[in-house]
């Protein structure tokens, strides 16, 4: 694998970790800023919407400019955006650094994952999108839990501050080390690529990749106030629990990226079982530590296998979008970002308490595993595209 896609995964790890901290900060935010936990929780919501909204929009208004400029311009402004809301004390501005921060987020990500599958051989596209979201797995793995911390010693604007830093070897890493790209004039007009995205197969992945992140998401929004108020961990315990979540997301990913290019399909459907009993299981659990940190732990690695293996299949299922492929999955996998919370707010305050929303990622996961049978009854699938067994 080309070196060049370690360090956007280098990025990606400080966006990662800017997208999920809040789940370990939400509490503190709630009581700095004055506002309830659900508002303070709408924060990752409110960067899922962006990067739903900016994720094609940025494609598009960068769709002519080489890829370096695109990661630079996206990264810089994501960068300044961390600064303002690490010196800001009002929710509003906060929400609104949020949206900014993941309109930069979301363009960074689609031209990357579009760079990331550019770069290697046309059979090698999961190794190379599984390389890409490790960054987000090591930010749940290191990031996360690091922002937790900070957040008990230094108050939630430390981790903000922590998030701009991280960003400023990557500028300078993209400026070295990342090619400028092919001509943009040459890639296939926005018409053209809409309308692959739109054929039945890389639509129904692209639906999947919204109900499995949905699920993800559902739940570990509002993991801390479940270990603190279910499980009864206490708060020291819940950077270390989020790190389980993070190591299993890194297992995950790693072990799919292996099998993505070769053997999708048996992935995602024992993937899809085990999600679907594993959440319904956790939901009942709950009060467990032993078994909420075992759960914890193997949901991260199925959730991530499954989310990634999907992501990498929008790429197979939608060669005719080369630009627009990478925001089309960025935008599905936000989707899943910005419902699921919402979605396990309502379920929290329905009578569940913390448990809701664990139900609710099984329903979603439900819902996809029904949605696959349908697509695959119906033939939309169809026969995987071949593979050889890439080295490197």
């Amino acid at each position: 694998m080309p070196f060049v896609l370690y360090l956007l995964g280098l990025a990606v790890f400080a966006q990662g970790m800017s997208e999920f901290m809040l789940s370990g900060l939400v509490p503190d935010i709630a009581r700095d800023l004055g506002v309830s936990i659900p508002a303070a929780a709408s924060l990752t919501s409110a960067f899922a919407v962006g990067m739903i909204v900016g994720a094609p929009l940025m494609a598009v208004a960068g769709l002519r400019w080489p890829r370096r400029r695109s990661l630079l311009v996206f990264l810089v402004t994501f960068l300044l955006a961390h600064v303002a809301g690490a010196l800001t004390s009002h929710y509003g501005v906060l929400l609104a650094t949020r949206v900014v921060a993941a309109l930069a987020n979301a363009g960074f990500l689609a031209v990357a994952l579009t760079t990331a599958t550019a770069l290697v051989p046309a059979n090698a596209k999961g190794r190379a999108t599984s390389i890409l979201l490790g960054g987000i797995t090591v930010a749940c793995v290191a990031g996360v839990p690091a922002g937790a911390l900070l957040g008990q010693l230094w108050g939630w604007r430390s981790a903000f501050w922590a998030v701009a830093l991280l960003s400023a070897p990557a500028v300078l890493a993209i400026l070295k080390w990342v090619p400028e790209g092919t001509d943009p004039s040459t890639a296939p007009g926005v018409r053209g690529q809409a309308r692959a995205l739109l054929a039945p197969r890389p639509a129904v992945f692209l639906l999947l990749c919204a109900l499995v992140n949905g699920a993800t998401f559902c739940a570990f929004t509002y993991l801390a106030p479940l270990l603190t108020e279910v499980t009864g961990a206490g708060r020291a315990l819940v950077p270390a629990v989020l790190a389980l979540f993070g190591l299993g997301s890194f297992i995950g990913v790693t072990v799919s990226g292996r099998f993505a290019d070769t053997r999708p399909v048996p992935l995602l459907v024992t993937g899809g079982a085990a999600l679907l009993v594993g959440w319904s299981v956790f939901a009942l659990s709950a009060g467990s530590p032993v078994a909420t940190a075992v759960l914890v732990l193997m949901l991260g690695a199925l959730s991530f296998a499954v989310g990634s293996t999907l992501v990498s299949q929008v790429f197979y299922s939608a060669a005719g979008a080369p630009t627009l492929a990478g925001a089309a999955a960025t935008a599905a996998f936000n989707v899943g970002a910005a419902l699921g919370p919402w979605l396990g707010g309502v379920a929290a305050g329905a009578g569940p308490g913390y448990r809701g929303p664990l139900w609710v990622s099984a329903l979603l996961i439900a819902l996809a595993v029904a949605v696959a049978s349908v697509a695959a009854l119906g033939r939309v699938f169809g026969a995987p595209p071949p593979v050889r067994r890439v080295r490197g």
